[in-house]
């Protein structure tokens, strides 16, 4: 059966290699970047495939709330359920890592954009749907003042953080949303994988791409993850596994989710 799957972060790396899976067996993918020309052209390399499902794009930047509020509404005007929705757009490194608002860009693109989106899509997604976050093995525990701008961090310390946090609000929505809501599933796709973010992170080429794309097609699709709503994947140990002792803590995970919903009131 034919699912539609939204793929945040999809015009390269990762993304665009799991669009490509998806697309090539068929499944309708809505394509998200930033950048219109590249999304233009993602679009057409995937509408070319053989066997291709129907593409959709959608522009966005995630570092802004209001686009992210306008992406969830513009998927939502062309489709009344969506299948999968895959959190995968993610920073590390930018020229300015605060934004006009005072917040870190890694929080905001990683942790919070996501958050907002998947609660503006779950009307679509109901219980039947998945929700899959990139998560990542790069994990520290979450100064909340950092989460909420009163502090800043270097690169590696603001991404480790974005990402354990990102993992805590899976955790937390899955449970609280626990039997009804969409199976919530954290991935680490795999260490040091060659995307751009690795290249320009790290200066390294990286393993083969395709090990964080296939996790993610059968992370969409496959039986295994049906009933792992609340989960964490790592594709380092091919299994799932667990997470950073913060994320099992449900008191912890509430209070990270309270510090975004007071983050997203300060920006809407």
């Amino acid at each position: 059966m034919q699912k539609i799957i939204l793929i945040t972060g999809s015009t390269d790396g990762i993304g665009f290699e799991a669009a490509k899976a998806l697309a090539s067996a068929g499944h309708q993918v809505l394509l998200h970047g930033r950048n219109a020309s590249k999304l233009q052209a993602a679009a057409a390399s995937l509408s070319a495939l053989a066997n291709s499902g129907p593409i959709e794009s959608y522009v966005a930047d995630l570092s802004r709330i209001s686009d992210v509020t306008a992406l969830a509404d513009a998927v939502a005007e062309k489709h009344t359920s969506l299948d999968v929705l895959i959190n995968n757009a993610g920073v590390y490194k930018v020229p300015d890592a605060i934004t006009p608002e005072g917040h870190d860009v890694r929080f905001i693109v990683n942790t919070i954009a996501p958050y907002l989106l998947t609660e503006r899509l779950l009307p679509l997604l109901g219980s039947p749907g998945r929700v899959i976050n990139l998560s990542s093995a790069a994990q520290s525990t979450v100064n909340p003042k950092a989460l909420t701008g009163q502090v800043r961090l270097p690169d590696n310390g603001a991404y480790a953080q974005s990402k354990l946090a990102l993992t805590m609000w899976s955790r937390h929505m899955a449970l609280a949303r626990a039997p009804d809501g969409p199976v919530i599933v954290a991935v680490n796709p795999g260490s040091l994988l060659a995307s751009k973010m690795v290249k320009e992170a790290f200066g390294v080429a990286g393993s083969d791409i395709q090990i964080g794309a296939q996790i993610l097609k059968r992370a969409a699709l496959d039986d295994e993850f049906a009933a792992a709503s609340g989960a964490y994947f790592d594709n380092d140990e091919g299994e799932f596994a667990s997470p950073h002792p913060d994320a099992l803590d449900p008191q912890k995970n509430e209070a990270i989710v309270r510090e975004i919903e007071s983050v997203l009131a300060e920006l809407t």
